[in-house]
């Protein structure tokens, strides 16, 4: 007979709520805690060492202990994150709000001052100086599904339950101040013996059935269908469901840029990344002329939708949002999708499909190897990238070129991408970087080093500037990553979109990349820098450069105003809204020229009706 969790851990009838909150975490398999310590968090902090397989990430500042929860929650669900009143919190609202926005679950936690400080207003220390101690709580309530203080000592039990159950489901972040004088509010520790209940909120049955209904009802008939996969099928765990759907349907299969990774890119019936306007014409084929699609998992932004100039020619499109769907004209909020898939994948009769399968062209085309003394391009380092790719991959990509230049690879079996592509927080990805490799280390602890998954990140030159403080933490905890730098002097993204690509704000101070693994005291590592395709070819061809036994930097030199394809197509694209605006606008006191990034402000007067908008554009979902 197995234990319960208190005897298992030895615990006495009473326990810290601290120490509660702490366990509650270890039993969801949450095991590392990103944050810096600050006056009134480290009686908090304290008690994180009195549980076992916990460990303090201690990382270099707030904004990338938030960054690095985040890329932590992506592969474990649930990312923990620490910081002090007022000056820490604030310090990391920037990562907060990301992971807001793009639907990534964050248990925040805010150690506070006393409560009686707080009653008497005193003028304390990290507060504006007028005795107004909610003023960052009520910051925070606009990046978060729930806010929430303990200080009930009847209550702080709940409300712990409460906080991690709404991080996890909804996937958003949860905001917890614990005042110093609270952490040892005691608890009966029994309560641990209970689980959390994480079931997800069922669905109005007359409401999923008319749902399931209608969506077969499309299914059958349709006989020029697509599915499109976006971010939210793994953020809310649908990409099991999502794989049975598309294996019984055999409908062509498209990713949204953000949900690179969420279904097997190696299926005869994947067709590519789906990008709006600016997708390859054998995607917008199959998507312009469907009768009836599919989209799971939306999180459409400008990004991904190419300014969202992405209209479908068909009025049958069944959007499923993380907890909504939109049928044609119709809007059915508070569903779960995860349960409402389920329930549909039972439903499903394939006899009834009119679909007929066909193989998809493959989106990777052979082409000529150019000579091994030419310099390296954007465009020939994301086709070639893809054979050194392996199963289990994570890749990481900066938002900027990289981001773009990733759409052009093709994903092995069970690789997850990671990006953050609608809040685009330059810097990101160093700290989130940092979470994954925690998380998988935590994962792999029991697969066989066959099997087990590598963190890759691809980050330019500005951006790693930003925030290469966290390869000190990386190199602390001898986490083992490759980096790629990808160099090329600036800021080239802007400085390609931009009218002004002499402006010097777009320079950086050039650095030893290569030498800071070093000034960070790291002794097991390897850099190389890559100049020609012959250097390239080389290294990704070496076996010894695929075993992940040591952390990787490798800066890939590339021209200041090359940029990746798929950025090509899109300044073509925006070019062409700015030329239609113009011109409708001539006789006005605009702009004679705009610049791309005001097209979607220019173009917002003359939206069409079909374009698709997402339910929170109504409201809060």
């Amino acid at each position: 007979m197995n234990s319960s969790y208190t005897q298992r851990y030895a615990l006495p009838k009473y326990i810290a709520i601290s120490d509660y909150l702490f366990h509650r975490l270890n039993q969801l398999n949450i095991h590392t805690i990103f944050g810096l310590s600050g006056e009134f968090s480290m009686p908090l902090l304290d008690k994180l060492y009195n549980i076992p397989n916990l460990r303090w990430a201690g990382n270099s500042n707030e904004l990338n202990a938030a960054y690095a929860a985040d890329g932590y929650s992506r592969l474990k669900g649930l990312g923990c994150l620490i910081t002090t009143f007022g000056v820490g919190e604030l310090s990391a609202i920037n990562g907060v709000a990301g992971s807001y926005a793009e639907h990534v679950g964050i248990l925040h936690i805010v150690g506070m001052p006393p409560t009686s400080a707080q009653t008497k207003q005193l003028l304390l220390h990290h507060t504006l100086g007028n005795g107004d101690f909610t003023v960052f709580h009520r910051i925070a309530s606009d990046v978060a599904c729930y806010t929430t203080l303990i200080i009930d000592s009847e209550l702080c039990a709940d409300e712990v339950d409460k906080c991690i159950k709404k991080a996890w489901i909804e996937q958003r972040p949860v905001y917890m101040g614990m005042p110093v004088n609270q952490v040892n509010l005691p608890i009966e520790s029994a309560r641990l013996n209970t689980p959390l209940d994480l079931q997800l909120h069922k669905n109005d049955p007359d409401v999923e059935k008319e749902v399931i209904s209608r969506i077969l009802s499309f299914i059958y008939k349709s006989q020029n269908p697509a599915i499109i996969v976006d971010a939210c099928t793994s953020r809310q765990n649908l990409i099991e469901e999502t794989k049975e759907l598309c294996n019984r349907l055999k409908f062509p299969v498209f990713v949204t840029p953000m949900g690179k990774g969420t279904v097997n890119e190696t299926d005869p019936q994947f067709g590519g990344v789906f990008t709006g306007s600016i997708s390859a014409p054998e995607v917008r084929e199959v998507v312009d002329f469907a009768d009836f699609i599919i989209v799971i998992g939306c999180m459409l932004s400008e990004f991904s939708t190419s300014t969202f100039h992405f209209q479908y020619k068909t009025k049958n499109c069944a959007l499923l949002y993380s907890t909504s769907v939109k049928l044609k004209n119709a809007t059915y909020p508070d569903l779960s999708i995860k349960l409402l898939l389920q329930k549909l994948l039972a439903n499903l009769d394939e006899s009834k499909l009119s679909y007929q399968p066909s193989e998809q062209p493959s989106m990777m085309v052979p082409r000529p190897y150019p000579a091994g003394n030419v310099l390296l391009r954007q465009e020939w380092v994301w086709n070639e990238i893809s054979h050194w790719f392996q199963p289990g991959d994570i890749i990481i990509t900066e938002t900027g070129a990289s981001a773009f230049g990733v759409n052009q690879t093709r994903f092995p079996v069970s690789t997850l991408g990671i990006s953050q592509a609608l809040w685009g927080s330059v810097g990101y990805t160093m700290g989130a970087c940092l979470g994954a490799e925690f998380a998988v280390q935590e994962i792999n602890k029991d697969k066989s080093p066959a099997t087990k998954h590598r963190v890759i990140l691809f980050m330019g030159d500005g951006a790693f500037q930003l925030t290469v403080q966290e390869l000190s933490t990386i190199v602390k905890w001898g986490l083992t990553p490759y980096i790629f730098v990808m160099n090329n002097q600036g800021y080239s993204v802007d400085r390609f979109l931009h009218h002004r690509s002499d402006a010097s704000y777009y320079d950086i101070q050039p650095w030893n990349y290569l030498g800071l693994l070093r000034v960070f005291g790291c002794t097991n590592y390897e850099t190389k820098k890559i100049i020609t395709v012959g250097e390239f070819r080389s290294m990704i061809s070496d076996p010894n450069f695929a075993t992940n036994d040591k952390i990787r930097m490798i800066e890939i030199m590339l021209p200041p105003r090359d940029v990746p394809q798929a950025l090509l197509d899109r300044w073509v694209v925006e070019k062409e809204q700015s030329k239609q605006v113009q011109e409708e606008n001539e006789n006005s006191s605009a702009v004679d020229t705009p610049t791309p990034e005001f097209q979607p402000l220019l173009k917002k007067i003359k939206l069409d009706t079909d374009l698709i908008s997402p339910p929170y554009y109504q409201g809060p979902s």
